[in-house]
């Protein structure tokens, strides 16, 4: 009896929401410690790793489970629906953190980003930089951040899934 192929839809659940659930657990992790609203370049390493990993394993288990045989188009399904699973489950996530775990996120990051510029720009005038901060509340609520991670967290997919793709791709042993 020949073995069913494992679906990409089955492994893409399956790591999708383990993603999801390892970045809700990291990001409470740094909330806890007071580091979620902060840019912090190990923090930002660690969630790429998490990121990267999960989608390779997903992409390597996939093969391991379809006899070894993989192909870039298979990849790349899978990497993407990894990604997408677990950015929907971070979506809500940043959500519900918004509304009811840290109602002051939105104006915490503001606030971070004001001091920013005038560090970074210490010439420029308060009516320049309250435009600049006002442009960002239009960005800034939890529906509007959840799409841009939907759609950063897809792209960064695919580049994943297309490197891990052509360096994992295996044809069929007949």
């Amino acid at each position: 009896m020949e073995k069913q192929k494992n679906t990409t839809a089955k492994t893409a659940l399956i790591f999708g929401l383990l993603l999801g659930a390892i970045n809700i657990i990291y990001g409470l992790m740094l909330f806890s410690l007071d580091m979620h609203i902060q840019k912090n370049t190990t923090s930002n390493i660690i969630g790429y790793v998490i990121f990267i990993s999960l989608i390779i394993w997903g992409i390597v288990d996939y093969r391991n489970k379809n006899q070894g045989s993989l192909k870039l188009s298979d990849a790349l399904k899978t990497g993407l629906a990894i990604s997408l699973v677990s950015s929907i489950v971070l979506a809500v996530y940043l959500v519900i953190f918004i509304k009811f775990i840290d109602p002051a996120f939105i104006e915490d990051t503001l606030k971070i980003s004001r001091q920013t510029i005038l560090q970074e720009q210490p010439e420029i005038s308060e009516e320049n930089v309250n435009q600049m901060i006002e442009m960002q509340k239009k960005f800034a609520g939890p529906f509007m951040i959840s799409s841009f991670m939907i759609i950063f967290n897809l792209f960064f997919g695919f580049i994943i899934s297309l490197i891990g793709g052509l360096l994992l791709k295996k044809s069929p042993v007949e």
